[in-house]
Order: C-alpha cells, then structure tokens, then sequence
C-alpha cells in the first residue's frame, strides 16, 4: 500500500502561520511583556482612581503635618507614621510617598491612586525581571536542555508577575491609598534584588560597589516603607544560600551586609519616642493558636485560588464556639479553613519533595511562602487575625510553587496551560476590577465590607459616623447603639452615639453618654486610637452651654492625658483666650509649637495670637515660618499680608500675596485679596483686572457645580 500523500500547505496557510509566528517572537520580546503587565495592572485597578478618601486615608492624607513640605522629609525619620495614636508603626517612606503626591499633585486624590496604582505596577514589573534570572537558573540545574529551560523559566516569569499584578487579594493594598506601604516595600525589595544580581555580573570595581551600595539604600527604603520588608531579607538569603551558586565566603560577605542593612534600620527606628503597644487580653494557648493558624492558612489558600468573598477586617475566629452546643455544630461547619489548611501544607510538603525537573522552584517558591506566612499565621498574637493585603508578598512564594508544578507537564499538555493560563487571568481581572469599585466612597465601602461578612464593629461604627455626617439620623442610630451595645467600652463608638443624639436634640441622653464615653476613653486610652475626642466633644458641649469656665476645666483634663494633640491644645487657647486674652494663651500655643517645630496650624495660631498682642516681629516671624510648612498652604500668606497692609508696608504685602496667588490660581478670594492691596497702592487698573479674574474663577466654579 502507498502511504496517503501529506497535504501541500497552501500560501494562505503559510502565510498565516508566519504572520502567527512573527507575533509570538514579538510578544516574547521583554520590553512587551512588561508594557502588558502594566497596562492590564493599570485597566483592573481604574475604578479605583475615582475614589474618594476612605478610613485612615482622612489623617493620612488629609490631617498628616508631616507630608506638606520636602523641609520635613528628614523629619518625617524621627516620628510613627500616626502622630496620635499608640501604633508603633514606623514607615517614614510611606509619608514622604505622600509628600511627593501632594508636591505633584496639590492635593488631588486622582493623583495619590494614581500614585498607588503606578507602585504596584512597577512593583509587578520589578518582579517580572526579578524571576526571569532567577527562575531559569533552578530549572537549568534540574537538567533541563539550556536553551528550553530557559525559555520556559522566562515565560513564568511573565505569568506568575502577571497573575500576581491582576488578582484581586491585593486590592486592600492598591485601591486603597493607607496600604500603600505594601506596594513600597515591594518596589524597593525587589529592586534591591536586582541591583545586587547586577552587581554580581559587573567586572570593574568602583560600577560594582556602586551597585551594592545602590542595592543597601533600596533595602533600607523597602524596610523604612513597611516592617514586613524584614521577610523580603529572609526570602533573599533563603534564595542565597540554598539556590544560588555562590562561594561560601561571598555568601557570609552578604549575610553581614544584610545586616548592617537591618541594623542601620533598627537605628532609624529608635529615633522616635518610645510608644507602649496595645495591651492584650489573656495570651492565647497554644492549641488556639495552632488552631487559627491553620485556619488563616486555608483562608489565605482559598482567597488565592477563588477569590468571591473579599472584605477588610476578617477573622477566623469563631465566637460562636462559647455558645453550647449550637455554637459547636456552627464552629465545626467552619472548620473547613482548618481542612483547607491542611491540604495547603500537605500540597507544599508534596510539591517540595516530588521530583521532577522544576523541584527546585517548587521548592523555592514553598519556602518564600513558609517564610512570609509564619509571621502573619497568628504563632505571634497580631491586631487581626487574618488581613487580605498580608498577602501581597506570600502569594508571590505561593505562585512560583504552582508555576514549579505546571513545569512539569509534558508538550503534549502545554496548549491546555496556554488556554488555562489567560482564562484564569481573565477571571482575576474582571473580579479586581469590580473589587475596585468597592473603593468608590466610604459608605459604599462599609456597605459592601458589612455585606460581605465584616466582622469588627468599627466597619458599623464608621458606617453610622458616614450617615450622621450625611444627616441620615434615622439609619445612623441603631446602627450605632448596636455598636455601643456590643462594645459597651469602646469609647469612640459611644462619643458617636452621643453626638448623634446631640445633634438629635436629646440633649439629656447625649450628656449621659458624653460622659460614659470620656469614662470610658480614661480606661481604654491606651487600647482604642484617637479616644481623646471624647474629652474634646464634652468641652465643646460645655462650651455650647455657655460654660466656658466647665469647658475650659474639661479640655485642661484632656490636655494632662494627652499631652501632644494639637485638637485639645488648640481648643485650650480658645477658651483661655475667651476667658482672659491672647496673652494667656499664648504659653500654651508656644509651647507646643516649640515642641514641635514642624506642625503648620500651631505656627499660624501662634501667629495669630503674637499679631493680637501686638508683637508684630514675633507674628511676622510665625507666619513665614508656617508658610514653609506647607507649601500650597495660603492661610499664614494670607495673614501676613493683612498684618502688613495694617501696618502701610503695601509693597511687602503686595509680594506677599502673589506667593498666596501662586500657590492657588484657581481660587477667587486670592485675587479678591491682591485686588483690595493693589487698590490702596493706587494700581487701580490692576486691581480691576484681579477682580475680573474673581469673576471669571466664579462663573467657571458654577458651571462645574451645575454640571456635577
């Protein structure tokens, strides 16, 4: 028999299979894999840039002294990132980040998640780079033919960096503008990372130190971004010492870098003011906490692999287990994590020990996982038991474990991957970007987060908070009171309740709960943020009542509690002012803005008041001093050029004012203001022309405000 004559390709077919061809090489090209790690990073996150600040984003953004002037970017080393509250926290590159936004963009929350959506793309393509050099040297030395390990190692690459830049666990992280200190800390760790792996490749001496100096500032920046870049240093030497092919002394002579590294941060540490951490309750036994930490490994593993249910402040603990029998059948139906847990240690057991030519990465990416889940597995007690954004750098190690496994499928199933790959891809994205719409304004966000299973009273506490600022009191307070009741000493939850009730106009069970709240602030100071509001709402009551004497009493009680809130002290020379003029309150304004230098708002007050009393060189001194402070801040200008134009110095005034008109051209009173100087230097026609820009600046803030 004659075998069946092969089919003659027709040019069409030729033609189509060259044109494919022709894109695959194109496509394999790293500069184009990069550009679509960023431009699909940027399209899941864009609902994001349109919203508005939500939580901590308030203080961080909106209240934060310390990120109104590059002056303060030295100064910004010696302090927490909270100025008020017990958090240890002490990421000084996260509030420089925001120094630079409001440098580049004055103030517009556009720009600062477009500024957290750049991070995690650029963090994304870091890691791209990262894992194409360290990926095909472990699949090379599984025996691999060189030229196809490599090339399989440089196509995980770009899919491990890609479904890590789209998956939507990391929304906590990206849309939200407080987490960007995990983005941060990644951006520089990896850089970090590949500077030294340039370095190494370096043959002159001065490019290469260089380098490696490049490469210890990058790791102090990752470390001063976030605490948790101290796991990034572990992952590196995890990679050094059992995967990378260095002499023993190399090893050691970057062993003791990392360290002066982590020692030079420690020192940064220690520069601000001791601060006592949170107190907790009763330790937790051992089998507790063996218990949540299997928990928290199965909720990690199935936010990773289905990511449906995606909500800020999570737990895995189950309280339900303290009511009888009923609450044990529903412990036990949650003990699925715990099941789920196991089966992600027994997959990464499995993983590392199987043998195959990609044992190596499985066992890389298991031990990089290990390694930054142990700190977060609740063995140490942490203020939550389980967070989404924790897991922006272990799903890293967990997703070089599941690209090791896929290695090891035959070419006979590498079109199933290659349909597989993209799908889940799809899937990610499309869930991250409707993740992203969560982020849109704050009562959207707790709705949503209360919906999904939030489970901490404060999602509740801050939804009543949103309402009673919307003036919706009928659905703020049972939301509230059933806040207060199941957190009967929380004191911010009862100091909400009773302005609520205030501005309700039951002032009898306001006044009841106005002072439960400052009683409950004076227990739990040290355990809630913040709880010096309580004392300052019942002076301002006070005040309200006509008792500025009851008033001013309360707030110097608040100010003995707490020493260093710029709320109490500034209401204190309020009232001392009131009561007996600016030269009684001045000690009080002076000294705290002695001690600190950096705050703006006590430079202006204390402006004002040497401006009251008559010191004009003292006032003039303040105001400037302000001015520096914050450098779109026109309020301290504004003042000045009063003060001079009281005194007939027009022309001080005049050059004073156009700083204030540089610094907000879009805003009518500043030309309102330049306009009435330039008429009393005689510059009528001028003075005309700043009124026509008043005028101007007016029509178009009306036009926006009838179409928005």
């Amino acid at each position: 028999m004659e075998a069946a004559p092969t089919p003659a390709v027709t040019p069409t077919v030729a033609a189509e299979r060259s044109r494919l061809a022709r894109w695959g090489r194109c496509f394999r090209r790293t500069w184009v894999q990069a550009c679509a790690l960023a431009l699909l990073g940027f399209v899941v996150r864009f609902p994001a840039l349109q919203g508005e600040l939500i939580w901590d984003d308030e203080y961080l953004v909106r209240e934060n002294p310390m990120t109104r002037s590059p002056l303060l970017v030295i100064e910004t080393f010696r302090h927490h990132l909270f100025l008020d509250s017990s958090s240890a926290h002490y990421r000084p590159v996260q509030n420089i980040s925001y120094c630079v936004d409001y440098l580049v963009w004055k103030g517009d929350i556009y720009g600062y998640h477009l500024t957290n959506v750049f991070l995690h793309v650029a963090s994304a393509v870091l890691l791209f780079f990262l894992l194409r050099q360290i990926l095909p040297p472990l699949l090379r030395q599984r025996k691999h033919s060189g030229d196809g390990a490599g090339r399989v190692g440089l196509a995980g690459a770009f899919w491990i960096a890609l479904l890590w830049v789209v998956h939507p666990a990391h929304s906590a992280a990206v849309d939200y503008i407080s987490g960007r200190a995990d983005s941060l800390a990644a951006f520089f760790a990896c850089a970090a990372w590949l500077l030294y792996l340039r370095g190494r490749g370096v043959t002159r001496r001065p490019i290469r130190a260089g380098l490696y100096a490049l490469a210890c500032l990058c790791g102090l920046l990752a470390l001063c971004s976030r605490e948790s870049a101290l796991i990034w240093v572990a992952v590196f030497l995890l990679h050094l010492f059992a995967f990378a092919a260095e002499t023993p002394r190399r090893k050691w002579a970057i062993v003791a870098a990392c360290l002066c590294v982590v020692a030079g941060y420690l020192a940064l540490r220690a520069l601000p003011e001791g601060r006592q951490s949170n107190p907790t309750t009763a330790r937790s036994p051992a089998v507790v906490r063996a218990t949540l930490m299997m928990r928290a490994l199965g909720d990690y593993g199935r936010l990773l692999i289905y990511p449906a249910n995606l909500h800020m402040d999570r737990t895995v603990v189950s309280p339900a287990e303290l009511l009888g029998n009923a609450g044990w059948r529903t412990a036990v139906r949650a003990e699925y994590l715990s099941f789920f847990g196991l089966l992600v240690v027994s997959a990464l057991l499995f993983g590392a020990c199987w043998k195959g030519s990609a044992r190596a990465i499985r066992a890389f990416g298991a031990g990089w996982f290990v390694i930054a889940f142990l700190p977060i597995s609740n063995l140490v007690e942490l203020n939550a038991t389980v967070a989404e954004h924790w897991l922006y750098l272990p799903s890293m190690g967990l997703l070089i474990f599941g690209y090791g496994c896929a290695a090891e499928l035959r070419k006979s199933r590498w079109a199933f991957a290659a349909l597989v790959l993209p799908l889940a891809v799809a899937v990610l994205a499309t869930r991250s970007y409707v993740r992203s719409e969560d982020w849109l304004n704050s009562e959207t966000f707790y709705r949503n987060s209360l919906a999904s299973g939030a489970s901490k009273p404060r999602i509740a506490l801050n939804l009543g908070l949103v309402l009673t600022a919307k003036g919706r009191y009928a659905e703020a307070e049972p939301l509230l009171r059933r806040v207060v009741a199941i957190e009967p000493d929380y004191p911010i939850a009862i100091n909400a309740l009773a302005h609520l009730l205030y501005r309700e106009g039951k002032m009898e069970e306001a006044n009841k709960y106005f002072a439960e709240s400052a009683k409950a602030a004076a227990r739990t100071r040290t355990e809630y943020p913040r709880t010096w509001i309580a004392a300052l709402n019942v002076a301002h009551l006070r005040f309200a009542e006509k008792d500025v004497t009851g008033a001013l009493e309360t707030v110097e009680r608040g100010v003995r509690d707490y020493p260093d809130t710029w709320e109490l002290i500034s209401f204190e020379s309020e009232l001392l002012r009131e009561l007996h003029g600016p030269q009684a309150a001045l000690p009080v304004v002076q000294g705290f803005a002695k001690r600190h230098w950096w705050h703006a708002p006590a430079a202006v007050a204390l402006g004002k008041l040497f401006s009251e009393a008559g010191n004009v060189v003292e006032a003039e001194a303040a105001f400037r001093h302000a001015s520096r402070l914050d450098i779109y801040g026109v309020e301290a200008l504004n003042l000045l050029a009063l003060m001079e134009v009281r005194h007939n110095h027009l022309e001080a005034a005049f050059a004073t004012q156009g700083r204030a008109v540089s610094r907000q051209p879009d805003q009518p009173r500043q030309y309102l203001l330049l306009s009435d100087i330039l008429e009393k230097m005689g510059r009528t026609a001028e003075a005309q022309a700043a009124l026509a820009q008043v005028s101007q600046l007016s029509s178009l803030a009306g036009v926006e405000q009838r179409v928005n």
